[in-house]
C-alpha cells in the first residue's frame, strides 16, 4: 500500500515562511512527477507546483518567485518552500505523486495539510 504523508502546515503571519514536506512510503517501483495542489472552500483546486523525477519544475504564476519545489528521489520526498506568504495563500495543500509498480503508473494523493496566513 502506497501512502503520501504531508507535514509542515500551520498558522503564519503575512510575509512569513513555511516549508511543507511530503514523504511517499509503501511498496512501489519508482516515483515519477510529484507536486502540490491547494484548495479553499468554494474554489477550484489549484495546481501550485510540479517537479519531474529529473528535477524540472513548474509553478503557478501566483506563486512564482515566492514558492520553490524540490525533491530527493532517494528519500521519496518532495518539499514546498513557501516564502513571502500572503493571506490568499491560505488553503489546504495536498501533495501528489505519479507512482509506478513496475507495470503501471497511477496518481496517489496525501491527506492534505492546512496552511493559514493571517495576522
Amino acid at each position: 500500500q502506497v501512502q503520501l504523508v504531508e507535514s509542515g502546515g500551520g498558522l503564519v503571519q503575512p510575509g512569513g515562511s513555511l516549508r511543507l514536506s511530503c514523504v511517499a512510503s509503501g511498496s512501489f517501483f519508482s516515483i515519477g512527477s510529484m507536486g502540490w495542489y491547494r484548495q479553499t472552500p468554494g474554489k477550484q483546486r489549484e495546481l501550485v507546483a510540479t517537479i519531474s523525477r529529473g528535477g524540472r519544475s513548474n509553478s503557478a504564476d501566483s506563486v512564482k518567485g515566492r514558492f520553490t519545489i524540490s525533491r530527493d528521489n532517494a528519500k521519496n520526498t518532495v518539499w514546498l518552500q513557501m516564502n513571502s506568504l500572503k493571506p490568499e495563500d491560505t488553503a489546504v495543500y495536498s501533495c501528489y505523486g505519479v507512482i509506478g509498480d513496475g507495470s503501471s503508473w497511477r496518481d496517489y494523493w496525501g491527506q492534505g495539510t492546512q496552511v493559514t496566513v493571517s495576522s
